[in-house]
């Protein structure tokens, strides 16, 4: 394991990570247009979304040089080869396949593996990850984000996924997560570019105040 964590500036500038699932690459720019104007720095295309492979190149081309695009559920090397073909810089997945781990950081892209122990979140340290997709955040809740906090680098992010609301924020922030991976609460298929901006805001707005406080 390193002993310094290189840090993303995409991320550090607004840690929500925007997941498009279901997202169509007729509508992904316009999308991806609300959500950088609502501060939003990184976004995922879910592989299983139509054509994300196409979201993504479209994505890629349209903000690559002010946000991170990549790709969620991400679960072969082949995958990971795909995502840096179509320009994406970003591998989210549900699990920590140490392979794919590995293929992400050989190819020069940012590694998110989805963990649900210490053991998994420690043992895809050891293979180059970037940061710790907890997930589900259903399942890892405020009070087991604090254990985790206490015994994981500092310099490691820690991003609930799953069933996170500008609601219920505050209480993972106070435990010491470091931002979020949004899901349907920010977008899903059939959302206009105006209503993922407003969804957009009122998540920027109550992370921004987890912070004031």
């Amino acid at each position: 394991m390193a002993d310094q964590r290189a840090v993303d500036p995409h991320f550090s500038a607004l840690p929500l990570i925007a997941i498009l699932r279901g997202v169509r690459p007729d509508e992904a720019v316009a999308i991806g247009q609300s959500l950088l104007d609502a501060g939003f720095r990184v976004i995922e295309v879910p592989l299983n979304s139509p054509e994300p492979l196409e979201s993504i190149r479209r994505l890629a081309a349209a903000f690559g040089d002010r946000a991170r695009i990549g790709a969620g559920t991400v679960l072969t090397t082949q995958q990971v080869h795909d995502v840096a073909a179509a320009g994406g810089t970003l591998i989210v997945s549900p699990n920590a396949n140490p392979h794919v781990i590995r293929a992400t950081k050989t190819a020069g892209l940012w590694s998110a593996p989805g963990v649900a122990t210490p053991t998994e979140g420690f043992a895809a340290l050891d293979v180059g990850a970037d940061m710790l997709k907890l997930f589900p955040a259903e399942q890892i809740v405020p009070g087991v984000v604090k254990a985790w906090r206490a015994v994981f680098p500092r310099d490691v992010p820690l991003v609930p996924v799953g069933g996170v609301t500008p609601v219920n924020m505050h209480e993972f922030v106070a435990a010491g997560a470091d931002g979020f991976g949004l899901g349907s609460a920010l977008y899903k298929p059939g959302m206009s570019s105006a209503d993922v901006r407003r969804a957009a805001d009122a998540f920027v707005a109550a992370y921004r105040g987890c912070r004031a406080t």
